[in-house]
């Protein structure tokens, strides 16, 4: 199975034109999306999820027609949006029980042993009495993962998941996102380009509605390889580099600024070649992209 976005448009009411002919086809396993706030991850994230209309466009997933049969969607899909709300005075445990029903799973005995399977994976089942309200932001973003799990789905959206997770929790939800993955398309949406790097075979960077890059994390990195060029510089020089330099990214590090450039061939003899990861090619194509608007 797979989803496919074809010439995808939507535009909102106060003008704002969130996407712009996107055209994706994400496969069974991790696809990564990543892109600045306001990109249209979301926008593209919620359409998807049946949650708002396109203006124009397709999207299909496996024999579905997502944008006319969403019924259908909605039983194959999870979900976990970047904010949602949860019941304050209901327990983790009764919570899930009711979103276990609602996703077509009858018989109690089944019900009682999906759900302390899935807080026992998300590391709840110790807490699972307790009232949602108690719980901190860590903890309720766990319980989202595992109402976004309910129903063996076919389909996994997460939005920002590793938002308020810990180290420890975060690399949890990556071993589990993993194991998920073999057996289901999941799209994760992140700003967090080594989430990517680390979780996903393929993947896509959106800025300003629009799919400016897609494919395999190593194989983009690698094809900007002996392309990124690296220098320490003093904070006042930078204005002056990023006038003569294609600057993709700067980082304070002892009290001097580093800059990254793009360039095909060494710059002068004062830079030196910097190994190219998946945030280079991240920031060249936001760069890009940006430079190319204001033109």
């Amino acid at each position: 199975m797979e989803l496919k976005i074809t010439n995808l448009n939507k535009t909102y009411a106060n003008g704002v034109q969130a996407l712009k002919n996107v055209d994706l086809t994400i496969p069974q396993g991790m696809f990564g999306l990543l892109g600045p706030n306001g990109a249209g991850k979301s926008s593209l994230m919620r359409t998807i999820a049946t949650l708002q209309a396109a203006d124009t466009g397709s999207i299909q997933l496996g024999d579905i027609d997502v944008l006319k049969q969403k019924d259908a969607v909605r039983r194959v899909l999870g979900y976990l949006p970047q904010e949602f709300g949860v019941y304050p005075k209901v327990t983790a445990e009764t919570m899930l029980d009711h979103i276990a029903a609602l996703k077509g799973i009858a018989n109690r005995k089944e019900r009682n042993e999906v759900v302390s399977s899935l807080l026992n994976r998300v590391n709840l089942y110790e807490v699972r009495k307790k009232n949602l309200g108690t719980y901190s932001g860590g903890m309720k973003q766990r319980f989202g993962i595992a109402q976004a799990l309910l129903g063996d789905p076919k389909l996994i959206i997460v939005d920002e998941p590793t938002a308020g997770l810990d180290p420890t929790e975060r690399n949890r939800f990556h071993n589990l996102l993993s194991e998920i993955g073999e057996n289901t398309i999941v799209i994760l949406s992140t700003h967090i380009v080594e989430d990517v790097t680390n979780l996903c075979q393929n993947m896509a960077i959106i800025c300003l509605g629009e799919v400016v890059v897609e494919g395999n994390p190593s194989s983009l990195v690698q094809d900007m390889q002996g392309k990124v060029w690296e220098k320490l510089i003093d904070k006042q020089e930078l204005d002056q580099y990023k006038q003569n330099f294609n600057v993709i990214s700067t980082q304070l590090k002892a009290g001097q600024t580093q800059i990254h450039v793009f360039n095909e061939t060494e710059p002068d003899s004062s830079f030196e070649a910097s190994k190219t990861t998946l945030e280079d090619v991240y920031f060249t194509r936001i760069t890009e992209r940006m430079e190319s608007l204001s033109a």
